[in-house]
């Protein structure tokens, strides 16, 4: 069976957790909880839309407010996502590649590219430009 988005049902969660732009650490924390809610169930794609759309304005309220002199840092997002979720080295591994491979991803000696960003979007369910510089 494949599920369908439905738009009313994506407008009843927008009208049920208002998302807009984070301006503080307060509505960051708010913005986080709902996250950390979304993220450790099975999610509709309405829910999924959702989930993605509050990554994306927690990204850049953590991005202006936390490393403003930084620009996107993809091992640092990998690294937040993948404590996150809860996922190991060893599912990267399997995304990935070999263990050497993700060691160097992880020590930041070796960069992400545009397939590998893909394949981490897919795998955590985000954006795979957050994967990218």
């Amino acid at each position: 069976m494949t599920l369908t988005f439905n738009a009313d049902k994506y407008k009843e969660l927008l009208t049920a957790y208002l998302p807009k732009l984070i301006k503080n650490e307060a509505e960051n924390e708010q913005a986080l909880a709902i996250v950390e809610d979304l993220m450790h169930r099975e999610r509709t794609p309405e829910e999924d839309e959702l989930y993605q759309l509050l990554i994306t304005l927690i990204e850049k309220f953590e991005q202006e407010y936390y490393q403003p002199s930084q620009q996107n840092n993809p091992l640092s997002i990998l690294l937040f996502i993948l404590e996150e979720s809860e996922k190991s080295r060893d599912d990267l591994v399997a995304v990935l590649g070999t263990e050497d491979f993700i060691d160097n991803i992880l020590n930041g000696q070796k960069k992400i590219n545009t397939e590998q960003a893909l394949k981490l979007g897919e795998f955590f369910h985000v954006e795979s430009s957050l994967f990218m510089e």
